[in-house]
């Protein structure tokens, strides 16, 4: 935990401090050694929220993009469950930042219990296992309508560059397709380009694969990679978003779903 009541007021670690849990009001103790990340522990026993993780210096870079009043947010559900939210804004959008791997049972609590909820996933441990590849036109553009695209694997060059086949040149009952390349559109892909790319994840989380909710990965640097599905043939895509349109759209919108979203 970043944060415990000390004297009536939420308050981060110090050394040698003593708090309570703003949960379930259990003593808290202050870790802060010199290599981890200063943070609050329950004395004996493990955390009340049972969706904790170690904290790492990516999850406290992140909540420090956010107003201190948004992190750490107790949600509580009709039924009285309670949660600790990494960050909850003013809009009520729930953000989890994950750093380690989660099952497919807990991700499918996680949410239904917060429902209008973002993940930000960890994604520098995989990130040779991820190949961002061609870029595509804009999913709702003239062009991207007539197009059928092939889907891109590490290894397989044609696809790798962009390789589709229109369908207006093609009848339901037809055996062979032409098959053309991005290059012949490369022009038109570039005037309605905004940010999408086929792309390629070698032995994927499919946890995240399956996400319900909005799923943004951090490989470093200033853009994420947001998961998306690019066309009713259900072709996987990802789209970059720059971590500053995520916070902004985050402290404004009210449905998590148009975070990101052109």
């Amino acid at each position: 935990m970043q944060y415990a009541i000390v004297d009536g007021e939420r308050r981060e670690a110090v050394a040698g401090a003593r708090g309570l849990c703003p949960i379930c009001g259990a003593e808290a103790i202050a870790k802060c050694g010199p290599r981890v990340v200063h943070h609050w522990a329950h004395k004996g026993r493990r955390d009340c929220d049972p969706w904790w993780e170690n904290e790492t210096d990516w999850h406290r870079e992140w909540k420090g993009y956010f107003p201190e009043e948004c992190r750490e947010i107790s949600h509580i559900a009709e039924d009285g469950e309670i949660h600790r939210a990494d960050i909850k804004t003013p809009t009520s959008i729930i953000i989890e930042m994950q750093h380690s791997s989660i099952t497919d049972a807990e991700r499918e609590a996680r949410e239904a219990f917060y429902g209008n909820l973002v993940w930000i996933i960890d994604g520098r441990g995989f990130r040779q296992n991820f190949d961002v590849y061609h870029e595509l036109p804009h999913p709702n553009s003239a062009i991207a309508a007539d197009i059928v695209w092939e889907k891109a694997r590490r290894g397989m060059k044609g696809t790798i560059g962009g390789m589709f086949y229109r369908l207006s040149e093609t009848q339901p009952d037809d055996i062979l397709v032409r098959v053309h390349s991005l290059n012949e559109i490369q022009t038109k892909v570039e005037e309605t380009y905004c940010g999408h790319h086929q792309y390629d994840w070698i032995r994927p989380r499919r946890a995240w694969l399956d996400s319900s909710c909005p799923v943004f990965i951090d490989f470093g640097g200033d853009l994420l990679v947001k998961l998306e599905i690019y066309d009713k043939s259900n072709l996987r895509c990802i789209r970059y978003v720059a971590k500053r349109e995520l916070i902004r759209d985050a402290m404004r919108e009210t449905d998590a779903r148009a975070i990101g979203n052109v």
